[in-house]
């Protein structure tokens, strides 16, 4: 099957697929949230629209958003460094604990069921989007980052964590920061370096060591979905300025807890279809 007569066999996919990317973008750049908390949903219930098992569709979607956050993060990280908030300290200090919690998670995923993904990521979604809705704007709740023993449990897990859901560091690493009085624009600024530092070894991972699932959608390999991340990965960079713009004209506070609704039900539909 040549290239041409794959596309033409699969429109419906490419066009979903790419329709998540102009989403994804557009998100990103309106409310500075990462691809992943978006993309992965997306695609765990659209591959379910082409017939794939909730099972196997998360498993795809882990891999497959992972894999289309190493060149936004790339990008990311450049805007951020012009402006001087990417910590590199912090980062010396952090790589190798995030590392090893990324090949631990990244590995996992490889090897566990799904249901377990879904239930995990249903979960920070949940909470993300209460600490959107509740904790933006409050005050710290301890003075600074804890020792080194403490920053080496905080970078494990936040590789571990984001890689089993397939989210990079934003998610979990910027709330974290900013609870021990860290900088709000050099946490997000940092959270670009650290979403590449889970995405790169995390995609490779599930790449080279997934199995395919049997009801995996066309032209995945290992359990990443090579469609999605042609269709993904240049719409986002396309589509994140847009966001950007409109986010200059718009309500960026009140578009942020519309968003953080939007993410709590969809939490919770996860962990619904998961449990019901």
């Amino acid at each position: 099957m040549d290239v041409l007569e794959f596309i033409t066999n699969h429109t419906s996919t490419f066009l979903a697929l790419m329709a998540t990317g102009i989403f994804a973008g557009i998100l990103a750049g309106l409310l500075g949230v990462g691809g992943g908390i978006v993309i992965v949903p997306v695609l765990f219930f659209l591959f379910q629209s082409f017939g794939v098992s909730p099972e196997s569709a998360m498993l795809v979607a882990t891999a497959t958003s992972l894999a289309t956050i190493v060149p936004t993060s790339i990008s990311s990280i450049r805007a951020h460094n012009q402006k001087g908030n990417v910590d590199f300290n912090l980062l010396k200090r952090w790589a190798v604990f995030i590392l090893l919690g990324v090949l631990v998670g990244s590995w996992l995923v490889t090897r566990i069921d799904g249901s377990l993904l879904t239930m995990l990521f249903g979960v920070i979604a949940t909470l993300s989007a209460l600490n959107m809705l509740f904790r933006t704007g409050k005050s710290a709740l301890f003075k600074q980052l804890p020792g080194t023993a403490g920053q080496s449990v905080m970078g494990t897990s936040i590789g571990f964590f984001s890689s089993m859901v397939g989210i990079g560091g934003g998610t979990i690493s910027v709330p974290l920061l900013t609870l021990y009085n860290y900088p709000a624009h050099k946490a997000v600024g940092t959270a670009a370096a650290i979403g590449l530092i889970i995405s790169l070894p995390g995609a490779l991972t599930m790449l080279a060591l997934g199995s395919t699932p049997a009801d995996a959608p066309a032209g995945t390999i290992g359990l990443v979905n090579l469609m999605g991340f042609i269709c993904i990965v240049p719409l986002t960079v396309l589509f994140a300025p847009v966001g950007a713009s409109l986010a200059a004209k718009l309500n960026a506070i009140r578009l942020k807890k519309v968003f953080a609704l939007v993410l709590l039900v969809t939490g919770l539909r996860m962990l619904a279809q998961l449990l019901l």
